[in-house]
């Protein structure tokens, strides 16, 4: 009975860590929406993610942003070429970028910056492991042996989690107006592939919640 019991224990351990392994390493932090937004949602946005130093990066996530939304009924663009070739995002033209997306028919404009980035350093304590011993006790060798022989011991270590603040705005491209904000922490990307995968899950999922974006059906 105790064995079948040890052996239940130890499937629902497995099963809840395999579990933790499939959540996803980016989380929202916490969110604001103007009452000024729109009660319809935005349906067409222009997406900038303003990594200007790491291009890879800033086309893989603008691109796995537009692609979710595209699927769920958004429209969504990310290449200023296509809305006026030439036409490059810098300090000295903001307002007139700003008006030309706007003419090209986005009702919003959704930008992606990383604000800060962290090393944290925590202790991951050592486990030990015996298994059960039924049937002797501390009387003769072979009962004593049996509990604490089998012993064993994994140690400690110190690990260092990377994390990556991000800061994901949505303007509104007629008043050019904050009206939506989101922050997101990402721990140990693994690859800026699966990490842009998942940072657009988690950001359209909850744009989609606080409906500030409504999904065509």
């Amino acid at each position: 009975m105790k064995s079948h019991i040890l052996k239940n224990l130890t499937l629902l351990m497995v099963f809840a860590g395999i579990l933790a392994g499939c959540s996803p390493s980016t989380k929202i932090l916490g969110s604001w929406k103007s009452p000024e937004a729109e009660t319809t949602g935005y349906s067409n946005l222009f997406v900038a993610a303003l990594i200007a130093d790491n291009y890879v990066t800033k086309k893989t996530i603008e691109d796995d942003i537009d692609a979710l939304l595209i699927q769920k009924g958004i429209q969504a663009i990310s290449n200023l070429e296509n809305i006026k070739p030439g036409l490059v995002l810098t300090n000295d033209n903001k307002d007139q970028v700003a008006h030309e997306i706007k003419n090209s028919g986005r009702d919003g404009i959704m930008t992606i910056a990383i604000i800060d980035q962290t090393n944290e350093t925590r202790y991951v304590p050592g486990t030990s492991y015996s298994p059960m011993y039924y049937g002797g006790g501390y009387g003769r060798f072979g009962g004593y042996y049996g509990m604490y022989g089998p012993n064993s011991y994994s140690p400690g270590y110190y690990a260092t989690d990377k994390n990556f603040y991000v800061e994901i705005n949505l303007y509104d491209s007629d008043t050019q107006a904050l009206v939506w904000s989101a922050q997101s922490e990402t721990t140990n990307p693994s690859s800026i592939d699966k990490a842009a995968q998942e940072f657009a899950y988690v950001v359209v999922d909850k744009m989609i919640r606080d409906k500030i974006i409504i999904p065509k059906k």
